[in-house]
């Protein structure tokens, strides 16, 4: 009988593949030698383990064997060179997984050291920025080398002169697809660009508007003609005065106006029902006025921060209910704005009337403690029309 039979018909088959697997487990986890317990043997295990060593059977379910005799008695009977040898003959090559482990782990460390560009060095030198590039490239080092790679050189061109990201991913990429969202280069440069986002809170990259205010904020142009920002009476706008006007995020980043609001005031709402409301009553008389539409998008937002850099003094008013509360803390935090006629006592003032039913998601007010309290305790919600005429005040 040929050795390879003689050593499958002692060691071999589905039977013995348990106990196999114990033994190639060690020599994978790097032992090689020494003395094993090996315990919970089936009778057939026992039995197989005990007709390599030439002994009795014996009973119970633990058994301690020198892997030297083991070796030993294969070479003797001209199995196999040694325990190792006849488990490979029988299940292939076994692997030093310790080693292996070791050596990814190096080639991980490899492409952390050859990054170069200083924003996404820092993003991988945190271990969940790592983490991320290993997910994105499959785990396989090469692949997160390559990813690397692109991804260095699209953070090169940022922040971008306001150009399409399909644009600036064929130039940097060759494929126009190559930063769309879910591919791995763009997942890493969204990362490296979030980490400087103001408000990560509120900026969940699932958030497909998230994503489009993050590119905007490099210079980078997603969708760039949706949802454009609506205003009334901008000094430095190219509008009509006294007529509401949009603009795109295309317009803001490509050729932003001039704005001339150093030390003015400018009213920030979040309905554009309100901003309809002041152009018909005030036309040309009303003080410049920004639209939020809501929980503000890309446009939205890059108005805010250019005019808070043009030296504007922001105020903000909403609705009266809790996504109303969430988009006043946005807006004050990231942009410096100022409660307009936002606080408990107008609350208060302006329920006297009624209202809708408030939800039960409470969320505080960061500028004022009082607020959610006593929305809370009157369980109304004011959408901010129904003070329009106290806002119109302000306005005139």
């Amino acid at each position: 009988m040929a050795a390879h039979e003689r050593l499958e018909r002692l060691l071999g088959g589905a039977a013995l593949r348990p106990l196999r697997q114990r033994l190639r487990a060690r020599y994978e986890r790097g032992l090689d030698g020494g003395v094993v317990t090996l315990g919970r043997l089936t009778a057939l295990e026992r039995a197989a383990l005990s007709g390599i060593l030439g002994r009795r059977g014996g009973q119970g379910a633990a058994m301690r064997i020198d892997i030297g005799d083991l070796d030993a008695a294969l070479r003797h009977a001209a199995l196999a060179e040694s325990l190792r040898d006849a488990l490979q003959l029988l299940d292939g090559p076994i692997v030093d997984r310790g080693a292996q482990q070791a050596d990814t782990r190096a080639q991980w460390e490899g492409v952390r050291a050859a990054c170069g560009e200083p924003r996404l060095a820092s993003l991988l030198a945190d271990p969940r920025g790592l983490g991320l590039l290993k997910r994105v490239a499959g785990a396989d080092p090469l692949l997160g080398g390559l990813v690397c790679e692109a991804a260095q050189r699209v953070l090169a061109r940022l922040p971008a002169p306001a150009q399409a990201r399909s644009h600036l991913a064929a130039d940097v990429l060759g494929d126009a697809h190559g930063l769309d969202p879910g591919r791995p280069v763009a997942t890493l440069v969204l990362a490296v660009l979030r980490r400087r986002a103001a408000d990560e809170a509120e900026l969940a990259l699932e958030s497909e508007e998230t994503v489009r205010e993050i590119w905007a904020a490099a210079g980078v142009l997603v969708n760039e003609l949706a949802r454009p920002v609506l205003f009334l009476n901008l000094p430095g706008a190219p509008s009509t005065s006294g007529e509401p006007a949009y603009l795109s995020l295309r317009a803001l980043l490509r050729a932003p106006p001039s704005w001339r609001v150093a030390g003015l005031p400018v009213y920030v709402c979040e309905n554009p029902n309100l901003l309809a409301i002041a152009a018909d009553v005030l036309a040309g008389r009303c003080a410049p006025l920004v639209c939020t539409d809501g929980m503000p998008a890309a446009a939205q937002r890059t108005l805010l921060g250019q005019l808070r850099a043009a030296g504007a003094s922001l105020r903000y008013h909403g609705d009266f209910d809790w996504p109303g509360i969430t988009i006043g803390n946005l807006v004050m935090r990231q942009f410096g704005a100022a409660p307009w006629r936002f606080f408990a006592a107008d609350y208060e003032a302006a329920v006297v009337g009624g209202g809708r039913p408030l939800g039960s998601a409470v969320v505080a007010a960061e500028w004022d403690a009082g607020l959610a309290g006593a929305m809370r305790y009157v369980g109304w919600a004011i959408d901010e029309e129904a003070v329009a005429e106290a806002l119109l005040r302000d306005l005139s």
